[in-house]
């Protein structure tokens, strides 16, 4: 849940010899290069003068995103499994799947039943189209995990997961919004709770036996990632010039009951 991400929970660098970077260091030295443009866009969204209004359409926005991790998920890992015993790579990666799967399920819903005390319909939100800048940035994945190795998401995965949102700026947004706190338990969940995933997904990516070429990939969907997201976070700040949330959706007059408790 890219918001105004913080730094990425770095791993202990351990067994490495003096000079030597671990896989996940790499690839966190390719995500700095367009780091303060993703950065930056959280910013502009965070501090916006009509950030009460784009909060819904925030949410929504990341539904289809978030939506489609388990899907893609799975699918890297029939691919990995499919691969065999003759791939470590695609070994140590179902492991992984396997593992990590269950920690995600059902988060498409948290962010339905956020919306929901927003006031917005969860049957509108799921009969709105995606915007291309989304499904750009989940379709790479299933070309890459198909056409090339399902070992790419663990990229796309580090921008989602390895930048986790900082709980003072979460409070700082329920502040900003007056939306109620029901409306922001994604965000806090995932403050929470990404760190300690983060930490497995280093761990996993420093132990994987990667090729130069597997490597690169690894930061190709990182950095094409990374470029989508900060696209997709500027378009709905773009929203702003309309009334309510753009797509004809808005928030219902509960919006204005879930917002009156403050905090």
């Amino acid at each position: 849940m890219v918001l105004s991400p913080s730094k990425a929970v770095l791993p202990p660098e351990e067994g490495l010899h003096a000079g030597e970077a671990s896989h996940s260091a790499r690839l966190r030295s390719k995500v700095d290069l367009v780091w303060p443009a993703l950065a930056a866009a959280g910013r502009k969204l965070l501090t916006h003068s009509r950030v009460r209004h784009l909060y819904p359409e925030y949410l929504i926005t990341f539904h289809g995103i978030v939506r489609a991790s388990v899907p893609l998920m799975e699918s890297a890992l029939d691919r990995a499994r499919a691969l065999g015993r003759g791939d470590r790579v695609a070994v140590r990666l179902a492991e992984y799947l396997e593992d990590h799967l269950p920690e995600e399920m059902d988060h498409d819903r948290w962010v339905l039943d956020d919306l929901e005390a927003l006031g917005v319909d969860r049957a509108s939100v799921l009969t709105r189209p995606p915007s291309v800048a989304v499904a750009q940035l989940v379709g790479a994945q299933y070309y890459w995990l198909f056409h090339y190795h399902p070992v790419a998401l663990l990229g796309y995965i580090t921008l989602l997961e390895g930048y986790p949102p900082l709980p003072d700026e979460i409070e700082d947004l329920i502040t900003k919004t007056g939306h109620g706190r029901a409306a922001f338990r994604t965000l806090l969940h995932h403050a929470a709770l990404d760190p300690h995933h983060a930490a497995g997904l280093f761990a996993t990516i420093d132990a994987l036996p990667l090729s130069p070429e597997q490597s690169a990939v690894l930061g190709a969907s990182a950095l094409s990632s990374a470029y989508l997201l900060t696209e997709v976070v500027h378009n709905i700040a773009r929203h702003a010039g309309g009334e309510g949330v753009a797509g004809g959706i808005r928030p219902g007059r509960r919006t204005e009951a879930a917002g009156s408790g403050g905090i």
